[in-house]
Order: structure tokens, then sequence, then C-alpha cells
């Protein structure tokens, strides 16, 4: 057994010390791009001033013959983009692939100084967050980098579901998980070829009226990622990582993605993936707090004082769990406005 002492000594001679905490950085939408495409190289520039990451795809949606030259985009991108506070990620490919080795050693090595975040789809436990500390230590060692890499976890097979907390909590580089429904969906053998989102045939009934067992009977759809959200989520803040919503397949219906994105946000998600620019918009919208909940917030903090008792704010009372809901709020819109001008002068506007 690991002493509990030698978790935050670097994992190899020479690498950077490991983080004791990881920092919240406004990450309200991961987008998606391939750096091999060139018409969405040529983008990149402009939407980072848009997203809040930016991540380079190696794995799924990058054919086996593109796979070097998506690797080699990503190099090129890294080393000449201007990215400002956009963060830049990087999907590499599964740790069962042939080319997740060359991934690792080319990206570390060549642009690890430019790389915030390295996601690994197909975590299955945390032998493979052990794998992969050892091996970037080793090339951040090797690279001479002075921080240490962080590292994503997909959560989309029943396995990693099933392990969720050990991934959670294997390394100090875990900087989050995301949900992967489709992956996890073929894993759990559901009957749904939907990536991410509801099931029409996924519902509840409402009881028999009278004698009849068919009129009056009101249907309502269900969540089909409701527990490995909410499991999800409880494991990260355990771990003091962050959680987030994976992909919503249908570009066309953004009212649904929009509540798939909401469902995840109230659960405590922070941020989900965009695969189109509109995606961007509903993610940033969804994962900011609203004006008028954050005014309200603020009165709560303001009208408790020290945070202790109870007091009647109109008609409803507020005590110390409610402040503590308020602060959730206020820390996050002060995060997010500290970032973006457009939200920071809603905030503003709205409190005056």
């Amino acid at each position: 057994m690991r002493s509990p002492k030698d978790f935050f000594r670097p994992l190899a001679v020479g690498a950077p010390e490991p983080l004791r905490q990881i920092p919240f950085r406004p990450s309200r939408m991961i987008h998606f791009f391939d750096p091999g495409n060139e018409k969405m190289a040529a983008k990149v520039p402009d939407m980072a001033g848009k997203a809040d990451v930016l991540l380079g795809n190696l794995e799924d949606a990058i054919q086996a013959d593109r796979k070097e030259a998506a690797r080699n985009g990503l190099v090129r991108i890294a080393r000449e983009v201007d990215f400002g506070d956009t963060q830049l990620w990087t999907r590499v490919n599964s740790l069962d692939s042939p080319w997740v080795l060359d991934d690792l050693l080319t990206l570390v090595t060549a642009i690890g100084d430019k790389l915030d975040v390295i996601m690994v789809p197909k975590v299955e436990g945390p032998e493979d967050i052990h794998y992969v500390d050892r091996l970037l230590a080793q090339l951040e060692a090797r690279a001479g980098l002075t921080e240490p890499l962080l590292v994503h976890a997909i959560l989309e097979t029943a396995s990693g579901v099933a392990n969720v907390e050990e991934i959670a909590l294997a390394s100090p580089r875990m900087q989050g998980i995301s949900l992967g429904p489709a992956d996890l969906a073929a894993s759990r053998r559901m009957k749904t070829t939907r990536v991410g989102g509801g099931h029409p045939g996924y519902l509840v009934r409402t009881d028999p009226v009278g004698d009849s067992i068919e009129d009056g009977r009101t249907t309502y759809q269900q969540d089909l990622w409701h527990y490995t959200v909410a499991r999800m989520v409880d494991a990260c803040v355990a771990a003091g990582i962050l959680p987030y919503y994976g992909p919503f397949g249908d570009i066309r219906d953004v009212v649904a993605c929009e509540d798939q994105f909401r469902n995840a946000y109230l659960l405590g998600c922070v941020g989900a993936w965009s695969l189109h620019p509109k995606q961007i918009e509903i993610a940033r919208r969804v994962f900011s707090p609203e004006a008028s909940e954050v005014v309200w917030a603020r009165r709560v903090i303001e009208a408790m004082g020290d945070g202790t008792g109870a007091v009647m704010l109109d008609g409803k009372m507020q005590d110390d769990a409610t402040v503590k809901q308020c602060q959730v709020i206020v820390a996050l819109a002060d995060d997010l406005a500290a970032r973006d001008p457009e939200l920071a002068a809603a905030y503003k506007e709205a409190s005056a």
C-alpha cells in the first residue's frame, strides 16, 4: 500500500511536483475540433475568444489513417495560436489503441507547456489513471516542464461507473470527469442509438382513471442519465475535482440540448462538451447563473449577516443551509464574470 505522504511526490525524477488543489477555471463548454482538418484549424484563433476550453480531438471521429495528421496538426496549432485565457486540452486515443503512446510521447515533449489538460477516454478503473500518471511524470521530466499536466477521465463504460469514486481519487493530476453517454450506452447494452439526451420510450405513466386503463393517463419522459450524472458529481466533489456532461449529438435540436445541459448544471456539473458553435452559446447561457438568481443570492447572504440563525426574506425562510447554497451561486458568478465581460455587465446591471 502506498503511503498517503507519497501522494504528492513526483512519480519521476525531475518531474514537477503535483498540485495539491485543482484550480477552478471557467470551463462551461469544452469545444471539440479536429486539428487535422484545415478548415477547422483555420477557425481556431477566432474560437479562442469564444470558448472557455478548446479541445484538439485525436480519438473518436478521427479516422485511423488521419490519426498522425491530427496529432501533428495539434502540435502546429498549439505553437502558432495565441489562446489567451482559453484553455487548450486534448483527447488522446484510448489506452488499448495503437496510437495513444505516440500521442503522449509527441504532445508532452513537443507542446507540454501549451497544454492544460489531457482527456483520457474509456477509463475503466484507477489503474488506467495510475499508468497515465507515471508516464506523464516521466515525459514531463524529459521535457523539462515546470507545471504538471492534468488528467480528465471520460466515464463511458459500466466498469468506469462502478469504479468512479476510485477513478476520481486515483491521482492528484485528476482535473475532472465527463459523462460519455454513447459509449456508456453501448457498454451497458442500453437500447438507444442516441448520443445523449432522453428517449421517448423511457417514461412513467400516471395511474388509471376510472375503469379505463387507457384514457386520461399522462406520460412523462425520464432522464436516462440522471443516476450516472449524480453519482459522477458526488465522486468529483468528494475528490475536489470537476464534473462535466459530455456530448449532445443532435445538433439541430437546440431545445433538447439546452434541457440536457440544464439538467447537468442543476445537478452540479460545471460544463458540457460542444460539438458545434451553436452549442457553445447554449453552454455559456446554461452554465452561467442567471442575473436574477445572483441578485437574490447576494440579498440572502447580506440579510444573514454572519451566516447563523434564520431570517425571513420575501416570505421565505433563510438559514445557514440556504446561505451555503447562495454562496455557491455567487462564487460561480464572480469566477465567470472575471473572464466574461458581457456576463459581468449583466450581473452589474441586474444589481443596480
